[in-house]
């Protein structure tokens, strides 16, 4: 696994360095729960560069009224996803 291939708004960090094995799937999971609680994704952009940027740098936010109601549990689980280790 030596080749960079993903959708945007799901890549690991990992997996732009090419370095990457299954684990970043956990990645991906933890994005696309971020979705479902939220409606919209942890990482954007205009374009898959901006996105793949936004990936990069890696800061996102569960605060603001899409987060009100969504357990301490849950964003939890969010951030152990969402951790670049």
């Amino acid at each position: 696994m030596s080749q960079i291939f993903g959708t945007a708004y799901y890549i690991a960090p990992e997996v732009l360095k090419g370095e990457y094995n299954e684990k970043c799937d956990l990645w991906s999971i933890g994005v696309i729960l971020y979705i479902l609680l939220s409606g919209k994704p942890p990482f954007d952009g205009n374009d898959d560069k901006e996105i793949v940027n936004s990936v990069r740098v890696g800061t996102y936010s569960l605060s603001g009224p899409d987060w009100k109601n969504v357990s301490n549990d849950a964003k939890d689980l969010i951030k152990k996803m969402l951790t670049y280790d």
